[in-house]
């Protein structure tokens, strides 16, 4: 799980080394994985109705002795705070619970286009 430590950490690396600036809105990719396409699918319909952009749905290549997973990627552009990103990572883990997927698996960030 993504600790509020995390993203103080981010936010901090952030302000020393990104080519953007991070006092503005960013884009905000966010992932969720399940063994099953079709309940990411369900729940995509959920998060555009919460303003997400939905990126798309990908399988991971399955090992011998590991199943393959499915990754929905959504994006929203926002702006956040260690604080602020912090309540997003916790409603989001909580969604992915509700909706009984394997996991929220965090998020990443880029200039806003």
């Amino acid at each position: 799980m993504i600790t509020k430590e995390d993203m103080v950490e981010l936010f901090a690396d952030m302000k020393q080394n990104a080519p953007w600036d991070i006092s503005k809105p960013l884009l905000w990719g966010y992932f969720f994985a399940d063994t099953t396409k079709s309940k990411l699918e369900g729940v995509s319909a959920l998060l555009k109705a919460k303003g997400y952009q939905i990126v798309g749905i990908y399988d991971s290549k399955p090992e011998a002795s590991v199943p393959a997973l499915w990754w929905l990627h959504v994006e929203k552009v926002e702006h956040h705070t260690a604080d602020t990103l912090h309540v997003r990572n916790q409603e989001l883990y909580k969604f992915a619970e509700e909706h009984q997927l394997e996991s929220y698996d965090g998020m990443d960030v880029g200039p806003a286009v």
